[in-house]
């Protein structure tokens, strides 16, 4: 079941909002005002954060346009469909500018808004899915830079972030250990290639089952490292 949060301050907008999302199935939470909204927004646990908002323009403490900014700013990529009143195009496409993904001018009709947030949650959706790579009990979210085992977090430094890109965008094939430290070092770099194999000691000890037996990050005798994922 999908989250919506809604953040809107006319108590009658909201109330219609909860009722016409709930009666298609989707979990709403609603705020009624900006600064609550971002706190919402901004939870990070699985089960509570919201899969889109729905945000009002207006409102008191805090209005969209800088929720939204402050989202973004923050580094989350939660969709957003803003509310605008009639004449406010302006600052709907400013929203769009700073990160909204859609916007509805007030008064709206719910069969369109219930379209769009079904067709913005589709996109999410697959989005989401070659954002998300699985190698074993790893789950990468490429997009934010984090990662689980397990589904606890999982500290990995940006090099390793970029070494595992890397592999991953030659997934099934052998990388050499020149490439590796051509792409992530720079084509000049002075090291050498075994700083390349100390850096993936260290990955398999934080992915793989037994890093001495490795099956996910396979080594090619002399040559350079192969990487294996699961299928979805």
């Amino acid at each position: 079941m999908k989250n919506i949060l809604v953040i809107e301050d006319e108590p009658s907008v909201a109330l219609a909002l909860r009722d016409s999302l709930e009666s298609e199935g989707y979990r709403v939470q609603t705020a009624p005002d900006g600064s609550e909204g971002l706190r919402l927004a901004s939870i990070e646990s699985q089960a509570n954060s919201p899969d889109l908002i729905v945000l009002d323009l207006m409102m008191p403490k805090m209005n969209g346009l800088e929720v939204c900014q402050r989202l973004r700013a923050n580094g989350i990529e939660t969709p957003i469909i803003m509310l605008t009143a009639r004449g406010e195009s302006s600052d709907a496409t400013f929203g769009l500018k700073l990160g909204a993904d859609d916007y509805i001018p007030k008064p709206f009709d719910v069969g369109e808004l219930l379209a769009r947030v079904e067709a913005i949650l589709r996109r999410s959706h697959q989005k989401s899915e070659r954002d998300v790579v699985l190698i074993g009990d790893v789950k990468l979210d490429l997009r934010r830079l984090r990662a689980t085992k397990n589904n606890e977090p999982l500290d990995l430094s940006p090099r390793e972030f970029e070494i595992l890109q890397l592999l991953i965008a030659h997934v099934g094939e052998t990388v050499t250990r020149e490439q590796m430290l051509h792409h992530i070092w720079g084509a000049h770099a002075s090291l050498y290639t075994r700083t390349i194999d100390a850096h993936i000691t260290r990955l398999r000890h934080k992915i793989e089952a037994n890093p001495a037996k490795p099956q996910h990050i396979i080594t090619a005798h002399r040559v350079g490292y192969r990487l294996i994922v699961d299928s979805h």
